[in-house]
């Protein structure tokens, strides 16, 4: 299956186009101490926003087998890394910060190996 240069554009360009201070889940239902805090801080709420944009854009992304259960446990340890930061936005930021450089190096290489394979 071949993914056209367009598709990728725009996948990568929604990604990139979340609009700021608004969190990638509902803050309505936010509950955890981590949650409430990303949704309270217009900073976090951005950092989030990027992240789903970017992990929507991960997700698009063709893996080899076995690879998208890896996808998901990347996806589970960042969620036990913000819930053990509480509310410290400190720890939160850092975590963000660090999430979204995985993914773009993710998406990076894996469109990188999907191209160089096709």
């Amino acid at each position: 299956m071949r993914m056209p240069a367009a598709l990728i554009a725009a996948t990568i360009g929604t990604a990139l186009a979340s609009p700021a201070g608004a969190a990638s889940f509902d803050c309505n239902k936010a509950k955890a101490p981590d949650e409430i805090a990303v949704c309270a801080n217009p900073d976090l709420s951005a950092l989030d926003s990027e992240m789903g944009g970017l992990w929507f854009a991960y997700s698009q992304v063709p893996l080899l087998m076995g690879m998208s259960g890896n996808r998901q446990d990347e996806a589970h340890a960042f969620l036990q890394t913000r819930a053990a930061c509480g509310a410290n936005v400190s720890c939160l930021t850092s975590a963000y910060t660090q999430r979204i450089a995985a993914l773009k190096q993710e998406i990076t290489s894996g469109m990188q190996e999907y191209c160089s394979n096709q």
